[in-house]
């Protein structure tokens, strides 16, 4: 059971899990043993809420396909535990910025004396640049 928050948990069983061997240079090992980890999560099948799933498939992830299946591949780790372990955090923390919301922007005014100072240094500077203009006898 992996637990996003206190409402929402998904079940194991939903999460499909694939070993392959991992990319990159590891020597002999890399060869022989599939250590790397592919999830596979499909968003429409899943217990997750309507909600949750309408916001997940509007990400604009490549995690994501376009059938609402999130594929995460976990090759950081030289075992395949701690790589499938890496993939369900992954997972995890993809839900979890998918229910995010942002806060709302607070429409916000400058200060009067804020207003004034600011013309007043303009105005400072434009007598500044007028004497330094030619002087016409």
């Amino acid at each position: 059971m992996i637990i996003i928050n206190n409402n929402i948990s998904i079940p194991e069983s939903q999460i499909v899990f694939q070993a392959i061997r991992a990319q990159g240079a590891g020597g002999q090992n890399v060869n022989k043993v599939s250590s790397a980890v592919h999830l596979r999560f499909d968003i429409h099948e899943s217990s997750l809420p309507d909600k949750v799933k309408s916001k997940l498939l509007n990400l604009n992830d490549q995690r994501i396909s376009k059938t609402g299946i999130i594929v995460i591949k976990a090759q950081s780790f030289r075992t395949r535990e701690k790589n499938r372990e890496d993939a369900l955090k992954r997972l995890q923390s993809l839900i979890q910025s998918a229910l995010a919301t942002k806060k709302k922007r607070k429409k916000t005014r400058p200060k009067k004396n804020a207003v004034k100072k600011r013309l007043d240094s303009k105005t400072k500077r434009g007598r500044t640049k007028e004497l330094r203009k030619k002087v016409d006898y």
